[in-house]
């Protein structure tokens, strides 16, 4: 066979080609397509003309798919399974939401914040998906890396659609059953300390302790909040920690109230082509909603 290099293979081609693979027969592939089993016969060959090679072995057991035929019958099903994906949307009422929807933050407001609306949310749209990926870095909404970004910041970028959530309050904690009962400089001073890694220098617990207990070198440096909060928990030593996250374990004791210099606030950003996409708008508006801070 010559191959004609102006034949384009079209969704109806690729539909007889998935028929006759999967049931082997012109009758039974016919039935499938709702017409007649000629029709499937020369429907093959006009393919296989177009193509310049076989794509079935005709045999009395029915017809045995070549290679070339499998791949396009593998490519079919993909398509297959977009449509009918796409039929289920359309049939979707308007009050339906669905789609993926791609959230970056960190893991400590990934665990404390983020986490506990999701069930709320899966229930009200069964139809909504979500990646979420936890890391210092911030994601970029302008390459459309992330739908939504959560984050904790002073000065949120200008450039993306923001919404204040509230402030994130910090405070100095212990474990319940440790040594270090109560806010005590001298005390502290000698205590083992727990406390971000170089993958966090600004953060505002490690400015605040720098100032204040400058001659204290932390004995454990991890590259995450919530580990922090872990190491406290296991007695390990002191440290800074969100009250969001740490106020509600009874295995922690504050050792001081809220400090003001660690105060940092909670900002849900968007990018602004994105921010009226539905299925972005809807998780959105929810998060600003049901995020709850100390």
């Amino acid at each position: 066979m010559n191959a004609n290099s102006q034949y384009r293979l079209n969704a109806a081609d690729m539909e007889v080609v998935l028929a006759l693979a999967r049931v082997r027969t012109l009758a039974a592939a016919g039935e499938r397509l709702g017409v007649d089993p000629s029709t499937v016969f020369r429907s093959i060959q006009r393919i296989e003309r177009g193509l310049g090679q076989p794509l079935f072995e005709r045999s009395r057991s029915g017809y045995l798919p070549s290679e070339q035929a499998q791949v396009l019958a593998g490519h079919a099903e993909q398509m297959e399974a977009h449509l009918e994906s796409a039929r289920s949307a359309a049939q979707m009422g308007p009050e339906q939401v669905s789609g993926t929807v791609r959230i970056t933050t960190t893991d400590t407001i990934l665990h404390g914040l983020v986490a506990p609306t999701l069930k709320e949310l899966h229930a009200t749209y069964p139809y909504l998906a979500y990646e979420l990926s936890a890391g210092n870095e911030l994601a970029s909404l302008t390459r459309r890396d992330a739908d939504i970004a959560v984050r904790a910041t002073k000065r949120p970028p200008q450039h993306l659609v923001g919404k204040h959530v509230g402030p994130i309050r910090m405070a100095l904690y212990a474990a319940k059953k440790g040594p270090v009962r109560r806010f005590d400089e001298e005390a502290l001073a000698s205590a083992d300390w727990i406390a971000p890694d170089d993958a966090l220098p600004e953060h505002p617990s490690v400015l605040w302790r720098r100032k204040h207990f400058p001659k204290v070198s932390p004995t454990y440096r991890v590259n995450s909040i919530l580990t922090v909060m872990e190491f406290v928990v296991q007695g390990l030593g002191v440290a800074l920690l969100p009250m969001f996250l740490a106020q509600e374990r009874i295995d922690l004791r504050a050792l001081t109230s809220a400090i003001d210099e660690c105060q940092t606030e909670l900002w849900l950003l968007a990018h602004p082509e994105s921010r009226h996409l539905r299925r972005v708008s809807t998780v959105f508006g929810h998060l600003s909603q049901r995020m709850a801070l100390a």
